[in-house]
């Protein structure tokens, strides 16, 4: 992949990713309220708990994403690959765009299963673009050239 891509593709990750973070605060805060107004519970818990629930699992998702973010950003702005925990950051939120998306072609439809296959493929191309970066010698050792000590066999 040209490294001239490499920047431009970490940096509209990260801006959509910075987009969605709030989006998924307010999706969690319309479930809540609806948890909140109908009394709903599950299996007999609380409502207020439901509720609670809600509002925790939404602000910490969008937390998750906006990290999400902000490594994809880092990433564009350095022009260097995130670090371990920054590729598993990416890693996870890659996995569980995946299975959202698998589950809201379902419930929601093509336009929701869109957008997050879309999300999914600029994380992976995100972490892709900064896969490792080769050195001469690996290089060479992928064309074949032999490496030092391991020329041919010597004629007995």
């Amino acid at each position: 992949m040209a490294e001239v891509a490499r920047r431009p593709i970490a940096l509209v990750t990260a801006a959509v990713l910075f987009l969605e973070a709030p989006g998924i605060v307010a999706i969690n805060a319309v479930m809540a309220r609806f948890v909140k107004v109908q009394s709903m519970s599950l299996d007999g818990m609380d409502p207020d708990a439901m509720y609670t629930g809600t509002w925790a699992l939404g602000i910490a998702s969008g937390i998750a994403l906006a990290l999400c973010a902000l490594v994809a950003l880092l990433a564009g702005i350095r022009d260097r690959r995130p670090g371990r925990a920054g590729r598993g950051l990416l890693v996870g939120c890659a996995v569980v765009h995946g299975i959202l998306a698998a589950v809201a072609v379902g419930l929601l439809g093509w336009p929701a299963f869109t957008f997050l296959v879309v999300v999914l493929g600029l994380i992976v191309l995100t972490l892709v673009a900064y896969g490792k970066e080769s050195t001469g010698t690996d290089a060479d050792a992928a064309a074949g050239s032999p490496k030092a000590g391991e020329g041919a066999p010597a004629a007995a």
